[in-house]
C-alpha cells in the first residue's frame, strides 16, 4: 500500500497519525491551531482521542534557528472522522486510506504480531523484575544458614530447603570441577587454596585411635557462614538463570 500520509504508532502500539501532516494533506486554509480547536468541538477528547506534543521546526525567518510547534497525535478512528468532516475529495480520499490501513492493523497476521510483541515485552519485564529482586531475596533466604559451619551434605539440603534440588554426592561433584575442592590424592575432597583464601571453607580435624592404639588425624572440609550464603546464592542464581534463559555463565 502506498503511504498516502505517514502512519506512526503511540505507546501503546497503535496507529496514529501527525494533526499538522493531516491538515497540509487535507488542504485546509484554516491556520493549523484554530483548524484543530474548531474539530475538538465535534467531541474528541484529550488523552482519548489525541495527544499533545511540541514539535521544533527550522525558522525560515531573518531570525533563523528553530522554533517550537505544538501538534496532536491523533488516532485512526479520530482522523477517519476529521477527514469526513471536511467534505472534500482529499477528506474522501484520506477517509479511505485510514480505512484500508485499519484494515490492515486488524488483520490475522497483525493481530499475532502485535501479541508476540505483547509477550516478549512482558517476558522481559518478569526477567527484570526478578533480576532485581534476587539479590535481597536470594541473601535474606540465605543468611539463616550463616551461623555455624556445616558440612558439605547439610549444605547440599540448605541449597534444597532454599529452591535448588540437590543431593550430597552432585553438590561434591559440582564443588570438584568448579575448583573449589580438590580433585584427587590424599586431599580430594578438601579446600582448594582459593576457596579458603576466599573464606568459604574451614578444616576440621580430629583425632581417631584405632584399634590398636594407633592415632591418626582426619581432616574435614566444612563450610563457613560465608561459604554458605556464597553457595546458597550461587545455586539459586543459577536456578533464576535457568528460570530466564540466560545460563551462560553456569
Amino acid at each position: 500500500m502506498n503511504e498516502l500520509i505517514p502512519i506512526n504508532t503511540n505507546e501503546k502500539n497503535e496507529p496514529c497519525v501527525s494533526g499538522r501532516t493531516l491538515h497540509e494533506f487535507l488542504g485546509v486554509e484554516t491556520p493549523y491551531t484554530q483548524w484543530f480547536d474548531r474539530m475538538t468541538e465535534y467531541g474528541f477528547a484529550e488523552s482519548i482521542d489525541f495527544g499533545v506534543i511540541n514539535i521544533f521546526v527550522n525558522d525560515d525567518t531573518a531570525f533563523g534557528g528553530q522554533r517550537k510547534l505544538t501538534d496532536h497525535v491523533i488516532s485512526l478512528d479520530m482522523a477517519k472522522e476529521l477527514a469526513m468532516i471536511q467534505r472534500t475529495e482529499k477528506g474522501k480520499q484520506a477517509r479511505q486510506y485510514f480505512i484500508a490501513i485499519e484494515k490492515e492493523y486488524n488483520s490475522p497476521e497483525k493481530l499475532m504480531a502485535r501479541a508476540l510483541h505483547i509477550a516478549d515485552l512482558e517476558l522481559k519485564t518478569v526477567r527484570a523484575q526478578l533480576q532485581e529482586q534476587a539479590p535481597k531475596v536470594l541473601f535474606a533466604d540465605a543468611v539463616s544458614a550463616s551461623h555455624t559451619s556445616v558440612l558439605v551434605g547439610e549444605l547440599a539440603k540448605l541449597i534444597s530447603q532454599n529452591g535448588y534440588e540437590i543431593g550430597q554426592n552432585r553438590l561434591f561433584q559440582w564443588l570438584r570441577n568448579k575448583g573449589y575442592l580438590m580433585k584427587a590424592g590424599a586431599s580430594r575432597n578438601l579446600p582448594t587454596q582459593r576457596a579458603m583464601e576466599q573464606g568459604l571453607f574451614e578444616i576440621a580435624e580430629r583425632s581417631i585411635t584405632d584399634a590398636n592404639g594407633s592415632n591418626r588425624i582426619t581432616r574435614t572440609a566444612k563450610v563457613t557462614g560465608k561459604g554458605q550464603i556464597y553457595f546458597i546464592n550461587k545455586f539459586l542464581n543459577k536456578q533464576l538463570a535457568i528460570a530466564t534463559g540466560n545460563t551462560d555463565k553456569y
